[in-house]
């Protein structure tokens, strides 16, 4: 059954369907009813939540429950994810998987509440120190995103990594039919042998991201790229559309992945020949899928809502092929299909 929801309110409840049991948050917009809903409905399936006195607070809240073999969510907006940085890199580091909802708003600096995409480098670059990666999955609409949020619990205990969902002002505060997908029972939620519930009949474990012995942490970070090449070689994630004939494709994710699969449905009623490869995993990035499109498609226009960030990955996946124009805008500006439309026709006539 379908029931209307808010696009936080949506991820929020996916994620006490994915067995998320601790809560560690702060206000900021545009995702404050993500908080909102947590703190009236998990305490009903024996969760908690807690209101941090700071976004650092949170994040620090979460090793601890992460560390407890708990599956655990943060989230915020992008100010607030700059905040937590930090302990995200030391959740990396000492291989916790907790899950991270960033409503990304207009930046730099405090900005405004409007939505934007400019937190890409910052979630895929690493925005935190040392060697490390998040899995990070963009939604695109408010049924994808509660899906994501439920893959995104599996995908994070499954390889003991952090993932986050970036999604946007726009998609958070958006209304939709959804149809949520059913709990996880208890028992489907695998076992963390390394997890600290107290040493009794077995040797006491240690999570830790740190080792003085430069040798010894150089293997251990070895075994944790180990499993982010594993990520990249099996959980690649992407969609085309339309690109079977196209001259043209569209290189967009989340808010303005759908607003380009609009683009792409009035391009071709004026025939022209335009398609859509819209990213879901933003890491590990589609670029073999993409380089593969490129042999074929002589223009790939990534559209994003921000300086061009994305632009990056897509210009290196093409790696010369064809030509990769961008189009983006700033500031919190949501670009209408029909500008998009315009510059495609710049490279593109019917």
């Amino acid at each position: 059954m379908k029931v209307l929801m808010r696009g936080n309110e949506a991820m929020a409840e996916a994620a006490i369907r994915a067995g998320c049991r601790t809560y560690f948050g702060y206000p900021i917009t545009p995702q404050n009813e993500i908080l909102e809903y947590m703190a009236a409905h998990l305490p009903a399936v024996g969760g908690a939540c807690v209101q941090a006195e700071s976004e650092v607070a949170a994040i620090n809240m979460c090793y601890g429950a992460a560390a407890a073999g708990v599956r655990t969510l943060t989230s915020s907006s992008s100010p607030g994810i700059s905040l937590k940085m930090e302990g995200i890199s030391y959740l990396a580091g000492a291989r916790l998987p907790v899950v991270i909802i960033n409503v990304m708003r207009a930046g730099p600096g405090l900005g405004n509440i409007a939505p934007a995409q400019g937190d890409y480098f910052q979630a895929t670059k690493g925005g935190g120190h040392g060697d490390y990666r998040l899995i990070v999955l963009a939604p695109s609409t408010v049924q994808e995103a509660a899906e994501l949020v439920m893959l995104a619990f599996e995908l994070a205990d499954r390889y003991r990594v952090p993932a986050m969902i970036l999604a946007d002002g726009m998609l958070g505060q958006m209304m939709e039919p959804v149809e949520l997908p059913p709990p996880i029972p208890p028992e489907r939620i695998p076992p963390k042998p390394w997890a600290l519930t107290g040493a009794k009949g077995r040797p006491p474990n240690v999570v830790s991201s740190f080792d003085l012995d430069p040798h010894r942490f150089r293997e251990i970070l070895r075994g944790l790229w180990d499993v982010y090449r594993q990520i990249q070689r099996d959980e690649v994630r992407w969609e085309e559309y339309q690109t079977e004939d196209a001259e043209l494709v569209l290189v967009a994710y989340g808010t303005m992945g759908r607003i380009c699969r609009t683009v792409v449905r009035r391009a071709r009623r004026e025939g022209l020949r335009v398609g859509l490869f819209r990213p879901i995993t933003l890491w590990p990035f589609p670029s073999e899928p993409l380089r593969r499109l490129s042999a074929r498609v002589p223009v790939f226009l990534t559209v994003e809502l921000s300086a061009g960030q994305m632009w990056e990955d897509v210009r290196l996946s093409v790696d010369g092929r064809a030509q990769t124009p961008f189009y983006g805008e700033l500031g919190g500006v949501v670009p209408t299909p029909e500008e998009i439309l315009n510059e495609v026709k710049k490279y593109v006539r019917g």
